[in-house]
């Protein structure tokens, strides 16, 4: 499975990035941990960035570019990804598609996080007031004026991508203000629905095919022996009559043979004993 979450600052798409790389195993790529690990290898696209990130500016697209495809490269990534964060624009956008088809890589979706911007705000507000009515810090990044100026920059750079991967079929966009749980549901059923993932029930099956497909396997040599049997078997026929007509002809002359044997026995002792009861009887007159 390989996807680009989408959605402004808020909406939740680390939280869904997370149970996605849980449930399915795969790995979620961000821009800026993979800056620090390509530095920390001091590897020649992470040497380039060391020196840019020094100075404090921007990491130029060609960098993240090439980050990110010594990232895919690597034998954890065999299960698929999910960018987090990138793109942001849609010449980054261009780029990572460039990319991705020269390794012959098929991104399955983009799944937009869509919210309500005034309902964010509000959230943001009213967790801002519990944490400071509990006594705790709160972060500087994490107040309604920050996420205003955040929102901004996401309608004016990030969101014209919305209509880039909808162009391209890719765009898959899931109502963000449901709870949680209902995020996950159906972010789960659209990839189930577009084949992205499989259905439930699909990886117990896969045995039984593999079992049946055994099994089909082993009938077949069966199955040709039992044919080659039958077409014997009509021929074998007739050479069991011949068989018994030989042995049926051999008894009967064998029989002949010995009633002719023993008529000639009874002829030869007949007249004998005849001649003996005449002369008998004579003698007694």
């Amino acid at each position: 499975m390989r996807l680009i979450l989408l959605g402004p600052p808020g909406a939740g798409k680390g939280t869904q990035a997370q149970r996605l790389v849980q449930k399915h195993r795969i790995v979620q790529l961000s821009t800026g941990e993979m800056l620090r690990a390509a530095v920390a290898a001091q590897t020649p696209v992470g040497l380039q960035a060391k020196d840019i990130m020094a100075s404090g500016s921007l990491v130029p697209d060609e960098i993240v570019i090439g980050i990110i495809s010594d990232r895919l490269d690597q034998p954890d990534m065999k299960n698929g990804f999910i960018l987090d964060g990138f793109p942001r624009t849609v010449p980054q956008a261009a780029a990572l598609d460039e990319l991705l088809k020269k390794k012959h890589i098929k991104l399955d979706a983009v799944v937009e996080l869509r919210v309500n911007e005034s309902a964010l705000l509000d959230r943001v507000e009213t967790r801002v007031a519990e944490m400071r009515a509990r006594g705790e810090e709160v972060r500087i990044d994490d107040t309604p004026e920050v996420l205003s100026k955040r929102l901004a920059n996401y309608r004016t750079l990030t969101e014209p991508l919305i209509h880039y991967y909808s162009e391209r079929r890719k765009l898959l966009t899931v109502d963000g203000m449901m709870t949680i749980e209902h995020v996950t549901r159906e972010i789960n059923r659209i990839l189930s629905a577009i084949g992205a993932v499989e259905p439930k029930g699909a990886k117990a099956a896969a045995p039984a095919k593999k079992a049946a497909a055994a099994a089909r396997k082993t009938a077949k040599p069966a199955g040709k022996k039992a044919a080659k049997t039958a077409k014997k078997a009509p021929k074998a026929a007739p050479k069991g009559k011949k068989a018994a007509s030989r042995v049926a002809r051999k008894a009967a002359a064998a029989a002949k043979g010995r009633g002719t044997a023993m008529a000639k026995k009874v002829a030869k002792k007949t007249p004998a004993k005849a001649s003996k009861k005449v002369t008998k009887k004579r003698a007694k007159r």
